[in-house]
């Protein structure tokens, strides 16, 4: 279900692509805009090979199957890879069509483009604007698309001609009630945090970029930390909770090997350590800087805060991941 929501988007980032694109195909080289096309056949192909494939364990040409698993593999992580530095290389310009006077950033602009008259290539139209605007904010979706379908066809690989223990392993269905009262509860005050989240980031996004007063941007960014302190010092509490809770639990532990789980705990800390490392800059950029103000102040919880939070979460889910079925 996840990797269709994220397909979805990404299919639609092609399609705003392909319009952005068309849009001065006369400047471009034609490889820019069958490049999106091939993408989305691809993610259409593999999103329904994983959906109808992604329980089977092969146990025939063994060779092949891995061959063909790991060339998808890599291919997923350079497209990934792609989306990234294509992301990168459209901030890039946006911040330097800010700092820059229109004639230096038009000559840099020309670099790379076959046609020497650069306003062939402006993007002046407003539907352009839209394309542009439209896969430029899709992009997120496009890169959690790559990880995710890596992420199960690596497990697919894992499994290829692999036996399981049918004695150490028992199936049992967890039957799942909405309404039961914490179930509710729970699905109820996750979706008023993150309709707030929404809120705040759109409140702050607009007032940081279109305001002009360094009042109002101080005070976006002052509500902006405010929430997110909030946020992460409730995350990190229940996160304890969940792990004292765990220690009077009387279920075992399961140790037995499993490609899934392991590769779930191999992505939460590599993806943690992605956060501790902004975590410590930050920090130490706040430490070195002067004047001490309040925002400083802030920032400076609110990385502590995030440092904190990923490592009990991270505690609570490992544990949760080896614990046997009720």
């Amino acid at each position: 279900g996840g990797l269709i929501l994220f397909a979805i988007f990404s299919l639609v980032m092609d399609v705003f692509k392909i319009g952005y694109y068309s849009s001065f195909y006369s400047c471009l080289s034609a490889i820019k805009i069958i490049y999106p096309i091939v993408q989305a056949i691809f993610v259409v192909v593999q999103t329904y090979f994983l959906w109808v494939s992604a329980k089977d364990c092969i146990h025939v040409h063994l060779n092949v199957t891995r061959c063909g698993l790991m060339l998808t593999l890599t291919t997923n992580l350079a497209v990934w890879m792609s989306a990234v530095t294509d992301e990168s290389v459209h901030k890039t310009h946006s911040k330097l069509k800010k700092n820059m006077t229109e004639e230096i950033f038009r000559w840099l602009l020309k670099v790379g483009m076959r046609s020497s008259s650069v306003e062939e290539c402006n993007c002046n139209s407003q539907i352009c604007q839209i394309f542009k605007n439209g896969y430029f904010w899709l992009y997120p979706f496009n890169i959690e698309y790559s990880l995710f379908a890596s992420a199960m066809v690596y497990v697919m690989w894992k499994n290829v001609g692999r036996f399981i223990d049918h004695h150490s392993h028992h199936i049992q269905r967890l039957k799942f009630r909405l309404f039961r009262r914490t179930f509710f509860v729970g699905i109820m005050l996750g979706l008023v945090i993150l309709v707030s989240g929404l809120g705040v980031l759109i409140l702050y996004e607009v007032q940081v970029n279109s305001s002009i007063e360094s009042s109002k941007k101080r005070q976006a960014l002052t509500m902006y930390y405010i929430f997110n302190i909030v946020c992460l010092s409730l995350m990190s509490l229940v996160c304890i909770g969940g792990s004292v809770i765990y220690r009077f639990d009387k279920r075992d532990m399961d140790r037995h090997k499993n490609p899934t789980r392991t590769l779930d705990v191999a992505l939460l800390m590599g993806a943690a350590l992605g956060q501790y490392a902004i975590s410590y800059y930050s920090i130490v950029a706040i430490v070195a800087s002067t004047p001490r103000d309040t925002i400083s102040a802030l920032n400076l919880t609110y990385a502590l805060l995030m440092i904190a939070q990923h490592t009990f979460q991270n505690v609570f889910i490992i544990e949760g991941l080896h614990r046997q079925p009720p």
